[in-house]
């Protein structure tokens, strides 16, 4: 597993986290309690260009970010809630950090060696995006930094041993950037005290047209990936790597998302849709292109890059307007789309996939850039 890329503005951002804040482009403010009473903050990014993120301390969580389309006029591109209520009823992972394993793991259990760890099956009967009370559902700590060029957010939090049935002290930091060439970073980075498995990733729901404002199916996508990991009823991979070629799964030229979607029909309790990891053709964990994204009413395109060696397509199959979002919008089946870059799932129980194992001594670490544009 590559587990050494150490991110370079890492010890500078250390040295800066005492740094004064521009109020013009880095503010905030608070944006109520948790349960346990726990004060939340909600800080706001703005770059020189208005496009603006906000990310709040629960969940390190995405909240809102507003990109301009071929007009000038800047919309919120991701889903979620007016309020920290809606999140703390429960939702779909909207803009959150999930781990300490995101995605699946089979029948909710792993073996480090001869010792098996058991886990919460929190989707059927498996495990998912870290369990019952993951990170997407913990109060991250905040740090701003105001840069010349860019606005940091540096959000840490320390997972002990045995939350959610996980071995080890986990020290995790996620830096969100946003930067003047409209890009949104995010990084993250691990150390552990006992072997564990790390699998960190960003799960917010994009519609290029506006959070609420119908389907993504007729957004245009690519995916740089010749292969896919194929999957049971459950959403684990068999095991398998299948190429893409002259299948519904097929990506490597851009198309419209509902082109094929029909393919992939409701069955047993699925609702039908893309869930699937695929396979992105970089090699070496180097930062490269993964996956497009372009609404041609907007003209508003997403370019993912990432050092990640998968992206999960998610289509929002589940959603079915039972979550009432921003300005009052209920958001239906295929609203949004997940573009999650990740190791692929269930790579603990799978010896043919790229590891997840963290060790003792290693640093886990990856990046992610969202870059927006208009064509």
């Amino acid at each position: 597993m590559q587990l050494i890329r150490i991110l370079g503005f890492i010890p500078c951002l250390l040295l800066l986290v005492s740094c004064s804040v521009t109020s013009s482009k880095l503010t905030m403010a608070p944006f109520g309690k948790t349960a346990e009473g726990d004060a939340v903050e909600l800080y706001t990014m703005v770059n020189k260009n208005g496009v603006t993120a906000k990310v709040m301390t629960y969940g390190a969580l995405l909240t809102e970010l507003h990109v301009p389309g071929r007009d000038g006029k800047l919309e919120d591109v991701v889903l979620g809630f007016d309020s920290l209520e809606g999140y703390l009823a429960g939702h779909p992972y909207f803009g959150a950090t999930t781990g300490r394993v995101a995605n699946r793991i089979a029948g909710g259990k792993f073996k480090i060696g001869d010792k098996e760890y058991t886990l919460a099956k929190n989707n059927g009967a498996n495990h998912l995006h870290g369990g019952v009370k993951g990170l997407d559902k913990r109060n991250w700590k905040i740090k701003a930094i105001q840069g010349a060029r860019a606005s940091m957010l540096f959000c840490t939090y320390k997972s002990p041993d045995g939350e959610e049935g996980y071995p080890g002290n986990l020290d995790i930091r996620v830096i969100y950037k946003l930067t003047d060439s409209n890009e949104l970073i995010v990084s993250y980075w691990a150390k552990t005290d006992k072997a564990t498995p790390v699998n960190l990733t960003h799960h917010s729901y994009f519609n290029l047209a506006g959070a609420g404002s119908g389907t993504i199916l007729d957004h245009e996508l690519m995916i740089a990936a010749d292969h896919y990991t194929p999957i049971d009823g459950g959403g684990i991979p068999t095991g398998e790597i299948k190429a893409v070629k002259d299948t519904v799964m097929d990506f490597t030229k851009a198309m419209k998302i509902g082109s094929r979607i029909a393919k992939l029909p409701p069955s047993d309790g699925n609702p039908g849709g893309y869930d699937h990891n695929y396979c992105l053709n970089s090699k070496d964990n180097s930062m490269a292109l993964a996956a497009t994204l372009y609404d041609a009413g907007s003209g508003r395109l997403l370019e993912i890059l990432t050092t990640e060696p998968g992206i999960q397509l998610y289509t929002g199959n589940y959603l079915d307007g039972s979550n009432v979002g921003k300005g009052g919008k209920k958001y239906e089946k295929h609203h949004g789309i997940c573009l999650e870059t990740q190791h692929f799932p269930d790579s603990i129980n799978q010896p043919n996939f790229p590891p997840v194992l963290l060790k003792p001594g290693e640093v886990y670490t990856h990046e992610t850039v969202h870059r927006f544009s208009v064509k």
